[in-house]
């Protein structure tokens, strides 16, 4: 892994729910069974990928199930405390783990690079956002492919997020019994905020905040093409049809 990056001012700071030790620990058992990394695993299937870049890897969850499948995988997050985790998963010694952000990668002609789940939202500014997608195709060969979700603003998620109020209880491996529940919600649009308090068998309590960014597939297009990309497939999320796209976009 390399030494921790210099920040720049439009880095968006990693969230304490992967930044934080502790809650980086539980993170795996919070987010549940990870469906949706079986279509990333089909669609790179697909291009024939060799070479790929996982952008915002997190713990590690595709990372390591793409180098058990033999690719040649560098992941590359923000946030150390969720590269500890990844390291200690199968298959991570054949990962090339990276601690920073899409700006610190090599230009290491990769076939393709994804970004799951929330990552294509964290990126808050036009800045932040115009940044990572000139590095990560800095990163792409020519012709290599960009994989990525994002919401559709138009089914407006946040309004289900914010109705629900209930506490979770979740039993994580090695901690135990973590308890969850909303604090806080803001609609700002585009941007969205909320937090999430976690209460720790010990009486520990810990808090993290994210904000996302809805972009439409107007802008989504736009800003790709700016960047040296073109859309050739726009996708329905299987995990979540009608909700989210699944853009696929190639370095020209």
């Amino acid at each position: 892994m390399t030494a921790s990056p210099h920040s720049r001012p439009d880095d968006p700071a990693p969230d304490a729910l992967f930044a934080e030790p502790r809650l980086a620990a539980c993170y795996d058992t919070f987010d549940g069974e990870r469906d949706d990394l079986d279509h990333y695993q089909q669609i790179l299937a697909e291009l024939g990928a060799r070479t790929v870049i996982d952008v915002g890897c997190g713990t590690g969850s595709l990372a390591t199930r793409l180098a058990a499948d033999g690719l040649r995988v560098t992941g590359v997050d923000p946030a150390l405390a969720s590269l500890e985790v990844a390291q200690g998963k199968p298959c991570a010694g054949e990962v090339r783990w990276i601690h920073g952000t899409a700006q610190d990668l090599p230009r290491l002609g990769a076939d393709a690079a994804v970004m799951t789940g929330n990552v294509a939202q964290v990126f808050l500014t036009d800045q932040a956002w115009a940044e990572t997608l000139q590095a990560i195709r800095a990163a792409l060969r020519d012709g290599g492919a960009l994989v990525f979700e994002s919401r559709r603003p138009q089914r407006r998620a946040w309004e289900d997020w914010q109705a629900e109020t209930g506490e979770s209880v979740h039993d994580v491996p090695g901690i135990g019994r973590v308890l969850s529940r909303p604090r806080a919600f803001e609609v700002a649009l585009p941007l969205v905020t909320f937090s999430d308090e976690f209460r720790f068998e010990d009486g520990t309590v810990l808090t993290s905040t994210s904000t996302l960014r809805w972009r439409d597939e107007t802008e989504l297009r736009d800003t790709l093409a700016d960047a040296g990309f073109a859309i050739e497939e726009i996708r329905e999320a299987p995990d979540r049809p009608g909700r989210e796209l699944v853009v696929l976009a190639r370095a020209v």
